[in-house]
């Protein structure tokens, strides 16, 4: 017999789901009076650590290592929790954990009218023209009247990721199609690679992400078949590496 889902528990008279965030917060509360190291971190100090957690997470994605998931986005799950407890104690400009969780759920009802606000779509596609027009219609109501078509793209991604929105930010808004292309500068190639497989509808990230993993996977595999044959990969000739190569 299979254990009770969370909502089967919730609706037997069980706990809501998410209860334990309070805890979490409590926890956060205690550490962050308590412990030397917690009480002296800053938004600036974390930063790294949440960029760590989230491609560690990533990895366990790619791996497909559900069992350890769980764990993972736990730790991105922190960050948050780590970061607005830090931000509750800046005074007038600080804001709460509440505040954080407010701010995303106002958000995703005014984002979502298909599903909140009794509007009619047809599909996926009318979802995320709707996202871009309610989005920009959110940054004129704030006075950002002049804001690109490409405002809110980071910058701070991985680059085939950032290639890959800023290119389909603009095709989205507009921008041909042919304009889309190497300008013959440094990177260009590997610009126009991306839209390449943006226009056949793929993820150049996970992709290049999907063949460094094949790439490191025949590696290791030619240094373990020199291996059986007693010799050390890093002093093998290039035809020995092709010999070992499949």
């Amino acid at each position: 017999m299979s254990e009770p889902s969370p909502t089967d528990r919730e609706a037997a008279g069980g706990p809501p789901r998410g209860h334990r965030l309070l805890e979490l917060v409590r926890v956060m509360d205690t550490l962050r009076r308590d412990c030397p190291w917690d009480a002296a971190q800053t938004h600036e100090s974390l930063a790294k650590y949440l960029i760590e957690e989230a491609y560690e997470t990533l990895e366990t994605i790619e791996e497909g290592d559900y069992a350890t998931l769980r764990e993972e986005l736990g730790d991105v799950l922190l960050q948050v929790v780590f970061h607005s407890r830090v931000a509750e104690e800046r005074g007038a400009d600080g804001f709460t954990v509440d505040d954080v969780a407010d701010a995303i759920i106002d958000k995703l009802t005014r984002r979502h009218p298909h599903v909140f606000g009794g509007r009619e779509v047809a599909g996926a596609d009318e979802v995320r023209a709707n996202w871009e027009t309610i989005k920009a219609a959110e940054r004129a109501a704030k006075g950002q009247h002049d804001a690109s078509i490409l405002e809110g793209v980071p910058f701070g991604q991985p680059a085939a990721l950032l290639a890959y929105e800023l290119q389909k930010r603009a095709v989205r808004n507009g921008l041909p199609e042919d304009l889309v292309a190497d300008d013959g500068g440094p990177g260009g190639a590997l610009f126009a690679a991306v839209d390449a497989e943006r226009r056949r509808e793929a993820d150049p990230e996970l992709d290049l992400r999907s063949a460094a993993r094949r790439f490191d996977e025949r590696v290791r595999a030619a240094e373990a078949r020199a291996r059986a044959d007693g010799r050390d990969p890093r002093a093998l000739t290039p035809e020995q590496w092709r010999g070992y190569w499949s």
